[in-house]
C-alpha cells in the first residue's frame, strides 16, 4: 500500500546539505563526530568489567509480559495525536502527517534474530495496522533505534521519507532505501505546514567494531500549530538549554527514562529518570512523554524500575502528574 498523500520535501537553504562536511554544525574532524560537550569513550575494559558486574547486579526482567495491541485511533489528525508503540518508536500525527520515529518491530535489537536483547512486550500497534507512514524520523544507527528490516518493510509498503543524521542517507541507499536525506544538526525539511529540524543529543553511533560515530546522532524538532521535541536517545547536556533557546519551548517532548544502570557506564550517554524531568524542566516543556523503558532489556535496571523512580522523582519536585505521562504503548494520547 503506497502512500496517500503525496508531499513535497524541502531541505532548508539556511543550512545547506551540500555543504562537505568539513564545515559541519556538529563537530566533526573529518572521519568522526562529536558531542558538544565530549566524553570519553569507554574502553573494551570498561564494557568487560559492566558485563562481569551485570552477573552478580543486573535485575532479571520477564521473559515476556502479557501486553495488549491496538488499532490507531485515527488514519490521519491535524491537531496532534500522540502514540508510544515501544521503545523509542512513536507514531506522531499532526498536521495531516503520518510520522514514525526510530521504529522496531523486530524480536531482537541485535545484528542477528537469534542472539541479543529480546523484546518483553509485543510493539502496541500491530505492523499491519499502521496508518500509510510519510516520514520516518531515525535519532540514530544503534540496532534498538535503526532497524533495518522494519525500515525496509516500511520501504515496501508505504515508501515513506526517511530523514537521519549525516552519513546515514548512503547506509540506507546501500541496503536499498532511495528516499533518505541526510540532516547536520540544526538543518530542517518541511513537508505540508510542519517544519522538522535535526537538533543535537548527547550520544554517539556504531554498528559494529570500527565505525563508531561515524554517522551523526540527535533529536527532532516538529513545529508547525505545535511544538513537538523527540529526544531519540541520550544523556543529559547543556544542548537542552541550546534547543530551547533557539527553537522555543516545546509544547510536548518525548524524553527517554529507561536503560540507564549503572551510571558509571551510562552517565554520559543515557538519562536516567531524574535527568528526563531536569530535561524537561531545561525544555521548559509543557507536557513529557517518557519513551525508551520497557521493552528491551538493554542494562542493569529492573522491568518496571524506570517507571517507580520517575513516579518518586516527580513527588520529590512536586510536579503536576497531569504533565508527565507515562504512556500505555499503543493508547493514542492528545495534546
Amino acid at each position: 500500500m503506497k502512500k496517500l498523500l503525496s508531499l513535497v520535501f524541502t531541505v532548508l537553504l539556511s543550512s545547506c546539505t551540500s555543504q562537505p562536511h568539513e564545515k559541519t554544525n556538529a563537530p566533526f574532524d573529518g572521519v568522526k563526530f562529536d558531542n558538544i560537550e565530549p566524553f570519553v569513550d569507554k574502553s573494551l575494559l570498561d564494557l568487560l568489567k559492566w558485563q562481569m558486574g551485570s552477573m552478580s547486579e543486573s535485575t532479571p526482567w520477564p521473559d515476556e509480559i502479557d501486553s495488549k495491541q491496538f488499532k490507531p485511533s485515527t488514519q490521519r489528525s491535524v491537531k496532534p495525536v500522540i502514540t508510544v508503540i515501544n521503545h523509542a518508536s512513536v507514531l506522531i500525527q499532526v498536521d495531516n502527517l503520518n510520522i514514525l520515529t526510530d521504529p522496531q518491530y523486530s524480536l531482537r535489537a541485535s545484528p542477528v534474530q537469534f542472539a541479543g536483547p529480546k523484546r518483553v512486550v509485543k510493539p502496541g500497534i500491530a505492523f499491519d495496522d499502521l496508518p500509510a507512514i510519510d516520514i520516518v524520523l531515525i535519532s540514530h544507527n544503534h540496532y534498538d533505534h535503526l532497524d533495518l528490516d522494519t525500515l525496509k518493510r516500511l520501504n515496501d509498503r508505504d515508501a515513506p521519507k526517511f530523514v537521519a543524521g549525516l552519513k546515514t542517507k548512503s547506509f540506507l541507499e546501500d541496503n536499498g532505501i532511495k528516499t533518505a536525506v541526510d540532516l547536520d544538526w540544526w538543518q530542517s525539511i518541511t513537508a505540508n505546514k510542519t517544519k522538522i529540524t535535526f537538533v543535537p543529543s548527547q550520544h554517539w553511533s556504531a554498528r559494529g567494531i570500527f565505525d563508531k560515530r561515524e554517522m551523526l546522532w540527535g533529536g527532532f524538532y516538529i513545529e508547525n500549530a505545535y511544538k513537538i521535541y523527540f529526544a531519540g536517545d541520550t544523556g543529559y547536556g547543556k544542548f537542552f538549554k541550546i534547543i530551547k533557546e533557539k527553537l522555543g519551548a516545546p509544547d510536548l517532548s518525548l524524553l527517554p527514562i529507561g536503560a540507564y544502570e549503572p551510571r558509571w557506564f551510562m552517565k554520559d550517554a543515557h538519562l536516567n529518570p531524574k535527568d528526563s524531568l531536569q530535561a524537561f524542566k531545561d525544555l521548559d516543556s509543557k507536557k513529557m512523554i517518557g519513551i525508551h523503558f520497557g521493552t528491551f532489556k538493554l542494562t542493569d535496571e529492573g522491568y518496571n524500575d524506570p517507571v517507580v523512580t520517575l513516579q518518586k522523582e516527580i513527588k520529590k519536585l512536586n510536579l503536576d502528574l497531569l504533565k508527565v505521562i507515562i504512556p500505555t504503548f499503543g493508547k493514542p494520547y492528545l495534546i
